[in-house]
């Protein structure tokens, strides 16, 4: 993607199902658990890099003795510092002996973040500022273990209001407004509910407060917890947490917006946002990863029984295609292949813009991130060219001339690496005319490979959200090379609507496609559309979100998918190249058949599987006509 933007964050968490002492004999190390963490979290560093914490926990360490241990971090490289902080704790000095290091039980009894159960997160922020007390794990702590609650998600919730609101009712006083506060009261709310219920059970059943605490412990009903918790949530969300004396959990949301995967043996169980990191972190095969099911939680009880339980009804299926196209890891197997398959799909089109020119167009790609959709893509065009040659070789007759065989079998696309991104130019410059010239600078191109002013230039991308850094720099970088014709092309449709479950896009008036819909209307005299469309969304407002309407699809409507295209190809055009531009995008249509099993598409189409989804899109385009540049939700 030319133009970053943040997105879903991270989550891992470890439980270690036998003594340390076990890992010590069979792995060289105690710290396997630790030194696994730091692996599956550096794998992940993509998915979040605005901060990044670890929580360790001892299972069954005496009275009097801390059992969990918190780092976190919101540097500029917050893995790196977290892990340094922690091994700090492990650096050989007179009181710890290279020997003593290597006792397990020494190092459980003596030394923090050595324990069985770790959960480890990375940040990208969207809610709430970038302050360390928004960074998780977040811990609510209490004297009684299994009232302790350690909670680290990828989330994003559109109704904080609403649960914060029935904490408040509850009597509760939450220390902040945000969806990591409230949904940890939330969960927290019913863990001492459910605690209590258990304490009075046992009280009437003659047992003393300290056997009772250990009963609690062993009966404790997570399943019930999370169900409970969950019946207000909407949202995208996939939470791991654990309770102080050693119950852990991770829950994933009913449509299976956000992502989790697992794996476990008799040695460990392991979850984490992404299926290769576990394969890459555990050397495990593909098929022994699972998903974790929509609706569903992997729950671990303390004596390490693990089971997988519906905590929320499983909804239709809208897994975040957007994963897919661009956030999650390629080496994932089916990803890759999706990939491709997007850029393949496109190639028909491209052709048929090109006018089947193969001599005068080259091929390439920008971003990196866009290089599997490049592959697919000329496997689309080379299908062509296949068939082409056929047809030629045909019509050359029974005896053609050797030279007019070679002429055929000799045509092969133009594929050029055009752009190389050179360096990260940091822009201090505040004065904007400045600043523009330093972000035109960000891409070299590759001179001397197009044809002046004959050759075409098709380059592809993972998605187009604003378009700014097309305007301001890619267009006016590749119009160096002279070509005749650019033609950007999109893998991903056009994205019209905002994100409310975790993706950094809220605000309808950054997306280029909804710039261009609202010009349109101005220049076809149906600005009414726009006022009528404003005040169908305010008329909204105090409705349940339950009841509410996606009322921008109506911006959208006169005009089709080309019009917007060619609208938007305009707009972004800069005024000072001379090359013509044009856009194409992926269509919905194709991007169902690439990606099959992750349907949420509401970014192209403004189905959301939420209703909150709905009442986010409305919000955000009130915000739009009144000028409040702030999120939806």
């Amino acid at each position: 993607m030319s133009e970053q933007i943040k997105h879903e964050c991270g989550i891992v968490l470890i439980r270690l199902l036998k003594p340390l002492e076990y890992y010590q004999e069979k792995y060289g190390t105690w710290m396997f658990g630790l030194n696994k963490l730091y692996l599956l979290m550096e794998k992940q560093h993509n998915r979040g890099q605005d901060g990044a914490g670890v929580v360790s926990l001892k299972i069954d360490q005496p009275a009097g003795k801390k059992y969990l241990a918190r780092e976190r971090s919101n540097k500029t490289n917050p893995i790196q510092d977290v892990f340094s902080q922690i091994f700090k704790h492990f650096e050989y000095d007179n009181d710890h002996h290279p020997e003593l290091m290597r006792d397990a039980a020494w190092a459980k009894e003596n030394l923090p973040f050595a324990g069985e159960l770790y959960l480890g997160h990375l940040r990208y922020g969207t809610f709430g500022a970038s302050s360390i007390e928004f960074v998780h794990p977040v811990m609510r702590e209490n004297n009684w273990r299994s009232r302790n609650l350690v909670l680290a998600g990828n989330f994003n919730l559109t109704n904080v209001d609403e649960i914060y609101k029935a904490l408040v009712d509850l009597g509760q006083h939450p220390k902040d407004y945000s969806d990591t506060v409230t949904i940890l009261e939330n969960v927290g709310h019913f863990l001492d509910e459910e605690n209590q219920l258990l304490f009075r059970q046992f009280k009437n059943e003659g047992f003393n407060n300290r056997e009772i605490s250990y009963f609690i412990e062993r009966d404790l009903d997570v399943r019930k917890i999370l169900e409970r918790s969950s019946r207000r949530w909407d949202g995208g969300y996939v939470i791991a947490g654990l309770m102080g004396h050693g119950d852990a959990f991770v829950t994933r949301d009913p449509w299976g917006i956000r992502p989790a995967c697992y794996y476990y043996n008799d040695d460990f169980v392991v979850v984490a946002s992404e299926r290769p990191v576990i394969q890459t972190a555990m050397n495990v095969r593909v098929n022994e990863v699972q998903e974790l099911e929509p609706g569903h939680a992997l729950i671990i009880k303390k004596d390490g029984r693990i089971s997988v339980e519906m905590v929320s009804v499983p909804q239709t299926r809208k897994s975040c295609s957007f994963e897919r196209i661009y956030f999650s890891r390629g080496s994932d197997k089916s990803i890759y292949l999706e990939r491709k398959e997007l850029g393949r799909l496109l190639a028909p089109k491209i052709l048929d813009m090109v006018g089947y020119d193969l001599v005068n167009t080259v091929f390439s790609y920008i971003p990196n991130t866009a290089e599997t959709a490049f592959y697919g893509m000329m496997e689309g065009v080379r299908e062509y060219l296949k068939k082409w040659r056929v047809n030629q070789l045909k019509a050359l007759g029974d005896n053609p001339a050797p030279e007019k065989i070679e002429e055929v079998l000799s045509l092969e696309p133009r594929v050029e690496k055009i752009a190389v991104k050179d360096v990260k130019l940091r822009t201090f410059i505040t004065d904007d005319s400045s600043r523009d010239d330093l972000v035109a600078h960000v891409y070299d191109v590759t001179y001397g490979i197009v044809h002046n002013n004959v050759d075409t230039l098709v380059i592809i991308d993972d998605s187009i959200v604003r378009g700014t850094t097309l305007k301001k720099s890619i267009l006016k970088i590749l119009d160096r090379l002279h070509p005749k014709k650019i033609i950007i092309v999109s893998s991903a449709p056009q994205i019209r609507y905002p994100d409310c479950y975790g993706i950094d896009m809220a605000k309808l008036g950054d997306f280029c496609a909804f710039s261009a819909a609202i010009q349109l209307l101005k220049d076809t005299g149906r600005e009414n559309v726009i006022k009528e469309v404003y005040e169908k969304c305010k008329s909204q407002k105090n409705l349940p979100k339950e009841e509410m309407v996606n009322y921008v699809k109506e911006i959208y409507r006169p005009f089709t998918d080309e019009e917007i295209s060619a609208k938007i190809a305009e707009m972004l055009k800069p005024a000072d190249i001379h090359a013509e531009v044009e856009i194409v995008f992926q269509t919905v249509e194709n991007l169902h058949k690439a990606c099959p099993n992750d349907q949420g598409d509401w970014y192209f189409t403004g189905n959301y599987p939420t209703p909150g989804g709905n009442k986010v899109v409305n919000t955000s385009f009130v915000n739009y006509v009144e000028g409040v540049n702030q999120r939806a939700y």
